[in-house]
């Protein structure tokens, strides 16, 4: 037995575990280089590793699990304007940075701002 060869716990199962870990980390630098996430926020691959022998403990089956703790998605904010219309319903507009038909520096038309549709409680 002097002639066998040694190797990871990573490269058994013929380098399944190695390649769950390979996608985790892929997942992590994806994460990584999405500008939704803060960039300074830490992430993690954890590989879990289960060992169970048998009751002669000659044998051991090995459970290897990958997986992995991402940076959340930024949230997103805006700004609403509430009160009632003319006939005394509630209304709400998201608040746009310019008066609507106005120009901005780069020639662009500020649009209409968009009516957040109102619901009755209790119903849609």
């Amino acid at each position: 037995m002097e002639n066998t060869r040694k190797s990871s716990i990573l490269d058994m199962a013929k380098g399944a575990i190695s390649e769950a870990c390979d996608v985790e980390v892929s997942k992590v630098i994806a994460n990584i280089l999405d500008e939704n996430t803060q960039a300074k926020k830490k992430r993690e691959v954890n590989i879990k590793l289960t060992f169970t022998p048998s009751a002669d403990r000659a044998q051991v089956n090995v459970s290897a699990q990958a997986t992995s703790k991402l940076a959340p998605i930024n949230s997103v904010e805006t700004a609403l304007y509430c009160g009632k219309d003319g006939s005394g319903n509630i209304q709400a507009v998201e608040l746009t940075p310019n008066i609507p038909g106005q120009m901005d520096f780069d020639g662009n038309e500020q649009e209409q701002p968009i009516e957040l549709k109102i619901c009755a409680a209790g119903g849609m």
